[in-house]
């Protein structure tokens, strides 16, 4: 079972609603990531009382551990991981960039590039990339696996995921013009192959690579979005800063019918607006645990937050040692209606795992939260002045 339907829009941005056997997920919406079948610090306990309603679970990892045919023995990620939301897997296409280029460009993420912050030494990569496939060393013991469209829809079917991503190749910021085209032809061979192979049970979205060439990203909009795919996905480079990005999106989104529109990996406060305000309906991003995890906590434009400093403290400033206000007043979570700054510093600072819970139970709350907010002002038609008033100055 899946549909989507859109029920208002406010000029591009629009409100939808994806139906899965699973359960329901409204848009627009952040996927919260758990990778490992587990969004880190986190359980399926916090994620309920959270209101998550869906995650996204990454195919390469579960695939080396605990292996796909465990969970499949087991029930399934859902039974697993005991989630019974729609849960979303990637197909392992961005380990093609993260453990090959990406390692080459010493670059140790796609971000923006040169925004993206570069290694300062290189690391052995880990991915080659053939027509036949990605030949991959596992970063966990060093075997040697081959992934490919046949393969990712074999592990996709046995993670049991209601809406999966066809296998492609994500390229980097730093990929020149012509191996960026071959990327993005293997890419549409692929995305056959993932049709021929995957399980019509499931949700399959195609994605749309190319890089930061127009003419590429509209070849590459046109022959996956001819394609029979549930959803549409954009995934790759998208430039060499945040203007390229909304460049991309401005020329490709208009190009796209009724489906809906997921964007790989993005997840930035002002980028969530700006790409909701260019029609996407999802995203998925590690960003928000991640960052609470080293320290950076969200807060809201009346509390200081301002894109200048993207919206978040950090806790492990000194500043905050006799803090006894909670991180921001503004936030209802359950780490801000029990403990201090103080204490959440004082935590961190030692190394307290409970920290790691709390900091991440903000963090999540603070974007699932905002996404409501993003929903109900287009409904009523203000998405343009929420928008406003959080990325002013």
């Amino acid at each position: 079972m899946f549909s989507f339907s859109v029920a208002k829009q406010d000029k591009l941005a629009r409100v939808g609603r994806i139906e899965t056997s699973h359960g329901a997920i409204d848009t627009p919406y952040l996927v919260p990531v758990a990778t490992s079948a587990s969004v880190r610090t986190l359980d399926s306990f916090d994620l309920k009382k959270l209101g998550a309603q869906c995650v996204l679970a990454n195919t390469y990892h579960l695939f080396l551990r605990p292996g796909d045919t465990v969970v499949k023995k087991l029930g399934g990620l859902h039974t697993f991981m005991d989630f019974q939301g729609p849960i979303f897997t990637d197909s392992g296409g961005f380990q093609t960039f993260s453990l090959g280029l990406g390692r080459e460009h010493n670059i140790n993420k796609l971000g923006f590039f040169p925004e993206g912050k570069r290694s300062e030494q290189k690391q052995k990569t880990l991915a080659r990339v053939t027509d036949a496939g990605v030949h991959f060393q596992s970063i966990y013991d060093g075997s040697r696996h081959l992934l490919n469209p046949k393969s990712s829809m074999r592990i996709q079917r046995n993670l049991g995921g209601d809406i999966i991503m066809a296998f492609d190749e994500c390229t980097s910021p730093l990929s020149d013009y012509d191996y960026t085209k071959k990327a993005m032809e293997r890419t549409h061979r692929w995305a056959l192959e993932s049709l021929r192979y995957h399980d019509r049970k499931q949700a399959l979205y195609g994605i749309i690579q190319g890089g930061w060439w127009k003419d590429l990203r509209d070849a590459s909009t046109k022959f996956i979005t001819d394609l029979p795919f549930e959803g549409i996905a954009i995934g790759g480079s998208l430039g060499h800063s945040k203007k390229d990005m909304h460049a991309i999106l401005d020329r490709l989104v208009p190009q796209l019918d009724e489906r809906p529109r997921h964007l790989l990996g993005i997840g930035e406060i002002d980028d969530i607006f700006e790409c909701v305000a260019r029609g996407v309906d999802t995203f998925d991003c590690v960003m928000p645990t991640r960052i609470a995890r080293r320290g950076n906590l969200y807060i809201h434009p009346e509390s200081g937050g301002r894109v200048s400093n993207k919206f978040r403290i950090n806790i492990k400033s000194g500043k905050y040692k006799d803090d006894g206000k909670p991180i921001d007043p503004h936030c209802g979570c359950p780490t801000c209606r029990s403990v201090s700054r103080a204490y959440l510093r004082h935590l961190y600072s030692i190394n307290e795992l409970s920290y790691y819970r709390l900091a991440t139970l903000h963090n999540l709350h603070f974007m699932l939260s905002l996404m409501g907010q993003i929903r109900e002002s287009i409904k009523s038609g203000t998405f343009v002045k929420l928008k406003r008033k959080w990325l002013k100055g």
